[in-house]
């Protein structure tokens, strides 16, 4: 993808929100060839040649780096497309979004790890990363070729999707992602625990007559991998926590030095097991969504900076493989398109301050993968959202630019919304007139 842009870019009269210094500032931003080249001062007048984007009343932030996607290609295209999928992300802020390993043939070599990196150039939507294997196709038995793979341009390793059973292929896997500095991302589920389980181990799995999954699954795995960590030195990152006892484990190593990181997502702030209802199977995660009190040590792990990230394990899925009996559904939702309202929603109920809440979605993600997106400062790529954060509209899923609908969030009331998205000075995404014709409304 080039970082070109097209023609200088002047953005006026918006709330600038910086989230490395975590501050807020009125300020003009001036893009050119691809790059922020002054915030404030040193902005232009219009002139010829200078295309203006009126952000009067709107936030102008970093866009979004969602560091936990599915885009399914190759191998799922019916699910969802590396453009597909690209579109969808800078069509809701997201400019930078990192892409699992669990695609068929699994991303376990250079030439997979090519093959996502030139769909992505020629899609033209959102940066795409490429995350590689830990094991040859995710069995977790032999490593993956970790040396083709980064230099081919993976940012990290993971068979998300399965934990890695194997404390040895583990430990070697740190290890070895050590040497290249590139974080292993842990899907943290002891198998033998959850083994049949089909949503989480309580007093709802035990009412509906579904097989639980215990938060000890998940709380278990992270210990163990974090005492790997501590062993090998390595960088190690949890991926979707959901449990309490997992923020706790998670919070005292970072005490004690050890290098983990740590993200959450979205339904897993938002929903509880109760989300389950009667079966809807748009509810069915991995990990499973949990107890109230889990999503309220989530939200503190936030606040308190045990947890880094919010990324939305974006996970697309056909509605036949959801429209089933719940034992046969697939696990997961798609969280592209909903990610940034449902950030702006933490922010309304007091959980996070506006700067924070961006840094989640932006600079720490970014930092975790040590992408050059999530700043916006003098400098910095321009990779830049334009918000309006009070506007009203209704989440629906039929409207979603994503090829696949399978989201528990249909009908949510969301405020706030990207309407301006661009990559390296490029306008990727144009929403102002689609919003101004629907009759998307601004709250008082």
């Amino acid at each position: 993808m080039s970082d070109t842009g097209s023609r200088p870019i002047r953005i006026v009269g918006g709330t600038v929100v910086d989230p490395r210094k975590l501050k807020e500032t009125q300020a003009d931003v001036l893009v050119e060839n691809g790059t922020v080249t002054a915030i404030g001062d040193g902005v232009p007048d219009a002139g010829d040649g200078i295309e203006t984007i009126d952000a009067t009343g709107l936030l102008v932030l970093p866009g979004a780096v969602d560091m936990h996607v599915h885009l399914r290609e190759p191998g799922f295209e019916y699910k969802e497309t590396i453009e597909s999928g690209a579109k969808a992300a800078v069509s809701a802020g997201v400019t930078s979004v990192a892409c699992m390993a669990n695609t068929r043939p699994v991303n376990d070599t250079p030439a997979v790890t090519r093959f996502i990196l030139e769909r992505a150039r020629v899609a033209e939507g959102a940066r795409v990363y490429p995350i590689g294997a830990v094991s040859i196709g995710l069995e977790g038995k032999i490593l993956a070729e970790f040396a083709g793979m980064h230099d081919a341009g993976i940012v990290a390793v993971s068979d998300d999707g399965r934990p890695v059973a194997d404390a040895e292929l583990m430990r070697r896997a740190l290890e070895c992602a050590k040497l290249f500095d590139i974080p292993v991302i842990d899907h943290a589920e002891d198998p033998a625990l959850a083994a049949g389980g089909v949503m989480h181990e309580g007093a709802v799995s035990l009412r509906l007559g579904l097989r639980g999954i215990p938060a000890e699954a998940e709380e278990v795995m992270v210990a163990r991998d974090i005492a790997l960590a501590q062993l090998t030195g390595g960088r190690l990152h949890i991926a979707h926590v959901s449990a309490a006892g997992s923020v706790r484990r998670v919070r005292a190593a970072r005490a004690a030095g050890v290098q983990v990181t740590a993200e959450v997502t979205p339904h897993h702030l938002w929903l509880t097991d109760e989300a389950v209802g009667h079966y809807d199977t748009n509810a069915k995660m991995a990990p499973p969504l949990r107890t109230e009190l889990d999503r309220d040590a989530l939200r503190e792990g936030l606040r308190d900076g045990t947890i880094d990230a919010i990324a939305t394990d974006h996970a697309p899925h056909h509605r036949d493989e959801k429209d089933v009996e719940f034992d046969c559904a697939q696990h997961g939702v798609v969280g592209l398109e909903s990610l940034l309202p449902l950030t702006m929603r933490l922010v309304r109920e007091g959980v996070l301050d506006l700067p924070t809440a961006v840094a989640k979605i932006t600079s720490e993600p970014a930092g975790i993968l040590r992408l050059p997106g999530g700043r916006l400062e003098v400098g910095a790529v321009a990779d830049v959202a334009v918000v309006d954060p009070e506007l009203e509209w209704t989440f629906d899923p039929m409207s979603l630019k994503s090829k696949s609908r399978n989201t528990p969030f249909g009908t949510w009331p969301m405020r706030g919304r990207a309407l301006v998205s661009l990559v390296g000075g490029r306008v990727a995404h144009d929403g102002r007139q689609a919003v101004s014709s629907v009759g998307q409304r601004r709250s008082a």
